[in-house]
């Protein structure tokens, strides 16, 4: 019975406490008349402000520093006017807004522009101020490289010139190699022939083709005239004496029948004709000649035919 009346009065008080002020709730905790896990404290939500512009005031009045101008050497500048295109009467070059950042050649004078106006604007700054802008005549600047360094660049460099150097030694000496081969193969080659002309004409006098000891005294003249020293010979031009023999032997080669046939020009040509030739009436070029030179004494097919009868 004592709980129900407890439960009845707690319901009761609960009522009554909703309604209660701050005071009143405070005398009823005292009491013992509140329990825990009836009132909850609850954290009002926190309001996000993303206030861009005020954020990054907030950032450059941190990284703002008052210092005079010559410690900070900033400069903001419009581009330069143009001159040049003023001149000539063209068009003048576009602004700071005008400019088309997929044009280079609009963005890079952009750029020079603006740093020409720069320059205009900072020299007598620099120059009130006293600050030197031209460099001194003897002035000496410290590598940012320490010596060390520097010697391991010069070693690295001189290593690859001794490469260089030997590279191109190596492809001398192939190049001399080759050259030397082809020397020797000329001056074999050279042999080889003088050998084959040596003995067709050996085998020329042997058949008696020729009486002529001629080729006995080629290494004498090849010696004397390498004590003379080189001399300028021309070339010359035609067959070799194996290639005249064999013409001579075998002919030239082509069509062999009827190459003694006459034609419309051999016909009417009689430039070669010679009558005291042709007639025997002269000591000519003329085929009555025998061995020796002499003339030919035997009487024509016709005379011998009546000594003949006669006889």
């Amino acid at each position: 019975m004592e709980s129900e009346d407890e439960d009845s009065l707690l319901g009761e008080s609960e009522e009554e406490y909703s309604e209660l002020s701050d005071s009143e709730l405070q005398e009823a905790f005292a009491k013992g008349l509140l329990k825990p896990g009836m009132n909850v404290l609850v954290d009002e939500p926190k309001k996000s402000v993303n206030n861009v512009l005020f954020l990054c005031q907030c950032c450059l009045a941190e990284l703002r520093k008052d210092l005079p101008w010559v410690e900070r050497l900033d400069l903001t500048n419009p581009p330069a006017e143009d001159v040049l295109s003023k001149a000539e009467g063209k068009a003048p070059n576009p602004t700071n807004g005008d400019v088309n950042a997929e044009n280079d050649f609009q963005r890079e004078m952009f750029f020079y522009r603006q740093a020409q106006a720069t320059v205009l604007e900072a020299l007598p700054l620099l120059n009130k101020h006293g600050i030197f802008t031209k460099r001194p005549d003897d002035y000496f600047a410290e590598m940012a490289k320490s010596d060390q360094q520097m010697q391991k660049i010069r070693k690295k460099l001189i290593s690859k010139q001794m490469i260089m150097e030997k590279s191109e030694k190596a492809k001398k000496l192939r190049e001399q190699r080759k050259f030397g081969k082809k020397v020797q193969v000329e001056v074999i080659q050279k042999r080889q022939k003088e050998k084959k002309a040596m003995m067709t004409a050996v085998k020329k006098y042997q058949k008696g083709m020729t009486d002529k000891l001629d080729f006995l005294e080629g290494d004498q003249k090849a010696g004397k005239d390498s004590a003379q020293g080189p001399k300028k010979v021309a070339n010359k031009k035609g067959p070799n004496a194996k290639r005249k023999y064999k013409d001579q032997k075998f002919g030239f080669g082509g069509k062999k029948s009827g190459k003694k046939w006459n034609t419309k020009e051999s016909f009417n040509d009689v430039s070669g004709f010679r009558a005291k030739v042709a007639h025997a009436k002269g000591g000519g070029k003329g085929g009555n000649k025998g061995k020796g030179g002499k003339q030919n004494k035997r009487p024509g097919k016709s005379v011998r035919k009546k000594m003949k009868s006669r006889s």
